[in-house]
């Protein structure tokens, strides 16, 4: 599994997870519930591991969420898992048999199809992923839509709509870790990036989900500039609208090492989708900020390595929740022989959900 994670999955890039919609929405705060949030983590079971660069969505009284494909010698891609109550988890197989032929052959050395994203909107759920090889630029994000996420149903049928954007060696972006963003007004944009330059965005064509003819003009959302000139390590963004705030969440430093990730999730907000965002102290993520609401020490309990890739999922009370991943450790795992780690899952990357609670000033705060 180490290996998987280090070969397959450090390019990444946090999600647009995903919603079922992005309109303005009056939300409540902590105190107008009738009881505070609790963790959900405690009570997580069933298939939620190995889950890596999760995103997530409600269809009618089923959560769903996609991740990046782990197992490179499967030709099924995009795992799927189901839910009824956020905690008891259940694999439904996956969302594309293969990897889609045209994209296999832009990038044929690619591991498989990286960092799904899912939305919704005009009555289609849209999937954007990306593909792309270790350490390398050469990279593309795709897209399919579908009538339905149920495979039971007879609408069930992803439709490849190919190619979305790409990127070369050269080029100073880097076309991974896609983030569907649709504002209140109808706009719709692509965030998506990491290491080369940060994490750019994009707008798209609200027609086709692709970039408006003409105009692939690149916004810089956040990145973060080295002394030395070396790649950022900043991947994984999402974005979504709340009380008239946009706000960015990214992963920072490194996933994919396991019980040694050094993963941790920062964000910003901005008044326009398209930036400049501030942390709290209002300083700008494109200088390298940003305000941290997970890392490994915090109320972690020391059990759990690198959270990171996160989405947001708006439910249907109100309530937010930021869903992602993160590595597990184990009491006694430097006593541990081989077989007994791999006994214990250490190191493999687990689905993690934990409800948010917004301050006064309009911050949220992770019960993890």
């Amino acid at each position: 599994m180490q290996k998987i994670l280090e070969e397959a999955i450090s390019r990444r890039g946090a999600l647009h997870g995903s919603l079922i919609g992005l309109a303005a929405v009056s939300l409540p705060s902590v105190a107008a519930w009738a009881q505070p949030p609790k963790s959900i983590n405690d009570r997580m079971n069933g298939d939620i591991t190995p889950v890596h660069d999760p995103c997530i969505i409600r269809d009618g009284d089923t959560y769903y969420v996609c991740c990046t494909t782990m197992d490179q010698k499967r030709q099924g891609q995009i795992p799927m898992r189901t839910s009824k109550d956020l905690a008891t988890w259940q694999s439904i197989g996956n969302a594309f048999p293969a990897i889609p032929d045209w994209a296999l052959k832009m990038i044929p050395e690619t591991p498989g199809i990286w960092a799904p994203d899912l939305s919704f909107i005009d009555g289609r759920f849209c999937l954007y992923y990306a593909l792309s090889s270790f350490g390398s630029n050469r990279s593309i994000i795709g897209l399919a839509t579908n009538a339905t996420l149920d495979p039971k149903s007879p609408k069930y049928k992803w439709e490849d709509k190919g190619l979305v954007f790409e990127s070369k060696p050269g080029d100073n972006y880097n076309c991974i870790d896609p983030t569907h963003v649709v504002t209140p007004q109808g706009e719709r944009w692509l965030a998506f990036g990491s290491f080369w330059g940060g994490i750019m965005m994009l707008r798209l064509d609200p027609r086709t989900g692709k970039p408006v003819p003409g105009d692939h003009k690149l916004i810089n959302l956040a990145a973060r500039p080295t002394p030395q000139g070396g790649l950022d390590t900043i991947e994984a963004n999402y974005i979504f609208e709340r009380n008239g705030w946009y706000y960015f969440f990214a992963s920072y430093d490194y996933c994919c090492k396991g019980i040694f990730s050094t993963y941790y999730t920062a964000m910003g907000r901005s008044r326009s989708v398209t930036g400049p965002y501030v942390d709290k102290q209002g300083r700008k993520l494109t200088d390298g900020y940003g305000s941290v609401i997970l890392k490994a020490d915090q109320e972690e309990k020391e059990h759990w390595r690198g959270p990171g890739h996160c989405a947001i999922l708006r439910d249907k009370d109100g309530r937010d929740y930021i869903v992602y991943h993160a590595y597990y450790k184990p009491d006694g795992v430097f006593q541990m022989n081989d077989e007994q780690r791999k006994k214990n899952h250490v190191g493999e990357p687990y689905l993690r959900i934990a409800p948010l609670v917004w301050s006064k000033d309009g911050w949220p705060t992770a019960i993890v």
